[in-house]
This record gives C-alpha cells, structure tokens and sequence, in this order.
C-alpha cells in the first residue's frame, strides 16, 4: 500500500495532515517523499493542502512563550533576487516601535545571506535553546526563532530538498509555523499568483491579522519598484487584491537593482549603516515594509503613519540601541 496519497490530485486537508504528519514522523523513503513533493509542486499546491501540512509541522514545533500582540515579518525566501536584508531590518524597527517580534527564520536558501547570516554577522549569538530565545523575547521584545532549533521533525528533510533541487511545499510552510504561535504575521511570498493562495491558506490556520505580499518584480516583500499584490486576512475573512505602491506611502520609487545585497558581512553593515541613519533606497524599502507591519500589528491603520512611526524608531536611535542590547544580551 503506497504510504502517501496520490499527489497528482487535489488532498482533501485530512489526506494533506495525515501524509505530512507520516513523513515528518519518518514514514516512506527518500525517494518516495521526493516523487510525492515534486508532483505537488508540479500540479501546485492547494491552500488546503499548505494550511494541513502547516498544522502537522505546528503539531511537531518545539514552542516558545510570545507576549501578546507578538507579531513575525518574513518572507517565503526563493526569489533569487539577492536583496538585502529587509525583513530582518523591519523585525529591528518593529521591535523598537514596541511591538514584539518573534522572527522565525533560517539561513540564506536562494540569497548570499539569509537573516540568519547577517544577524550572525553583525554578531547575535543564535546558538541558543528555546528556552533562552523565549527569555530573549520576553527581556527584548525580539528574538530570532532558528528554524534548526524549533523543527527537529524537519531535520530529515533537509538532504532530501537539496536533492530535489527545486521549490517545494516546505518553501512556503516555514512563515506558517512560527515556533511562538504569532497570530499577527507580515509574510512575503516570491510569485504574485501565490498571493491568493497563500491567503486562503492563512485565512484556514486561525490567524488575528496577516498581510501577504508580493514585490512587482516577484520579490518577497513589498518593493519600491511599482505596484505590489497585497491580499489582507482577518480570522478567516480574506481581503480583495490590492495593488499598492511606494507611493501610497509617501516614498520614493526605487528600482531592486538599489538594494541588491551581497555577502553577510556587507549586508550586516548596510543593516548597521540603515539604523544609524543612512538615507538610502534601503531605508525606504524597510520604512514600507514596516508600516505594513506596524498595521498588522495594529499600531497604525495606514502606511503612511507607519513610514512616520518606523522613521522616527530609526532617526531617535532606538533600532540602533536595540540591536546593541539584542547583541550583548546574556
């Protein structure tokens, strides 16, 4: 009896549970787990089944205790735009506003420097338990939950993606699974017809408030270069699509080419330069995706208020001084 439904066909949500749940509890082989994902790549993958396999991952996480109203900013990663680092820049900023973030993440998948990486770099201790990442949070008001740290079902998945050496479902659970169980989330898929889906998928998973975006250029975030998708979720009612730009929150247009990034140590000194003021294409695209975030968290109800809020964190220092006790917490 194959161990896995067939994926050439829609999963009803139990089907998509009860296979995830098999095959992160260490059911079917490595080529029999590799035919399943890439034909439901192929096919693509239904909200039903992101949102069933998201709950078997969720059933598995190691957990952490948020503060109420904790919030993530992510992205799907895999745009293969090399970008700096703008999540991690916004989770800084958010913070600083106030609003806790558990930034649940990982290492560079398709980028020459994930959030992982650069926080690394600028020297965030991320060899931490959760117990301790929990304490940090708490203390901080932010904490970097490593993906590694809090999915150990997924660690067996690991070699067997490299081997597929494609996009899979696992590219999109990773912002559906935050260890601390956020129910507000700005999240950035890397295709615009992923939108919808995506939306649909969070509008299933119990979620307060989500914003889901996509660039103009298939960029992860919400990008300065023109009109971006942008589907709003409250509990389980789903927002019509909106195409918002730089502009509609009062910033200038930029081009992606203006934050391209690099290796972990030039992101983590454009990271540092940002929140010590430098004007930059970089501090624009981190103002945008912090008002976004800042409207998640119900801090503001319009981009523009949140681009005011997000600046004056940044110009009185209190992203800066942040990053500097998040570095020399003990």
């Amino acid at each position: 009896m194959a161990v896995f439904p067939d994926p050439t066909q829609p999963l009803s949500a139990q089907e998509a549970h009860d296979a995830f749940a098999a095959m992160l509890d260490g059911a079917g082989t490595d080529e029999e787990i590799a035919a399943f994902l890439v034909a439901l790549a192929e096919r693509g993958e239904t909200a039903t089944e992101i949102a069933a396999a998201a709950r078997a991952m969720r059933e598995r996480v190691i957990p952490v205790k948020a503060p109420e109203g904790a919030i993530d900013v992510c992205g799907t990663g895999g745009d293969g735009h090399h970008t700096l680092n703008v999540s991690t820049a916004v989770a800084l900023v958010v913070a600083a506003c106030g609003v806790p973030v558990a930034k649940h993440g990982n290492r560079a998948a398709s980028s020459k420097a994930g959030g992982a990486d650069t926080l690394e770099a600028l020297g965030v201790n991320l060899a931490i338990s959760p117990e301790v990442a929990e304490q940090q949070l708490a203390d901080l008001g932010i904490c970097f939950l490593f993906a590694q740290n809090h999915h150990p079902a997924l660690k067996r998945m690991g070699p067997i993606r490299k081997n597929i050496g494609r996009r899979t479902i696992f590219n999109l659970l990773g912002p559906l699974a935050n260890p601390a169980g956020v129910k507000r989330q700005l999240v950035g898929v890397a295709k615009p017809e992923l939108v919808p889906v995506y939306a649909e998928a969070i509008a299933q998973l119990d979620m307060e408030h989500a914003i889901v975006v996509c660039g103009e250029e298939a960029v992860d975030e919400l990008s300065l270069g023109g009109a971006n998708h942008v589907i709003e979720v409250r509990g389980d009612q789903i927002g019509p699509l909106q195409r918002i730009s730089a502009a509609d929150a009062g910033l200038p247009a930029s081009p992606l080419e203006a934050i391209r990034g690099s290796d972990p140590a030039e992101n983590a000194a454009a990271l540092r330069a940002l929140l010590m003021g430098e004007h930059s294409a970089y501090r624009d695209a981190v103002l945008l995706n912090s008002a976004a975030a800042l409207m998640v968290a119900g801090e503001v109800t319009n981009l523009r208020d949140g681009v005011e809020e997000a600046a004056e964190a940044i110009d009185k220092g209190l992203a800066n001084a942040l990053l500097n006790c998040w570095i020399s917490w003990k």
